[in-house]
């Protein structure tokens, strides 16, 4: 499966930004799906992930209430709408995939990943 994220740029203290994670290939409604984000210096982590049916989400405890990720399966698209954005989530951010959801929040085990999209949150 190959992913597209887009939809990062940038945006002031409080504000909103929807990134799009657009995936090729009809098994796509059979991965789970994850948006990670590194700033610089620091390591890539999961923010929020979805299950393959979206019946099922999780979320860093740094973005709930604030994070919401979503699924259209028909459009092989996952969303993830960012509300209440601060400037400490500046980073560059990704969306991933894998068969294996146990193991979507583990940025070592997921097995295919889109190219960043750099969201940047001024004070």
């Amino acid at each position: 499966v190959q992913l597209q994220a887009s939809g990062g740029g940038l945006v002031q203290a409080g504000g909103s930004l929807r990134l799009s994670c657009a995936a090729s290939g009809r098994t796509f409604p059979s991965y789970a799906v994850g948006w990670f984000r590194q700033a610089p210096g620091k390591e890539r982590h999961c923010v929020a992930a979805i299950s393959s049916s979206g019946g099922s989400t999780e979320y860093a405890d740094s973005v709930k209430g604030r994070f919401t990720i979503s699924r259209d399966n028909a459009k092989n698209t996952v969303y993830l709408q960012m509300n209440s954005l601060k400037p400490e989530d500046t980073a560059v951010y990704y969306c991933a995939a894998d068969l294996f959801e146990a193991t979507m929040t583990l940025p070592n085990s997921v097995a295919y990943w889109g190219q960043g999209t750099l969201v940047t949150v001024s004070s």
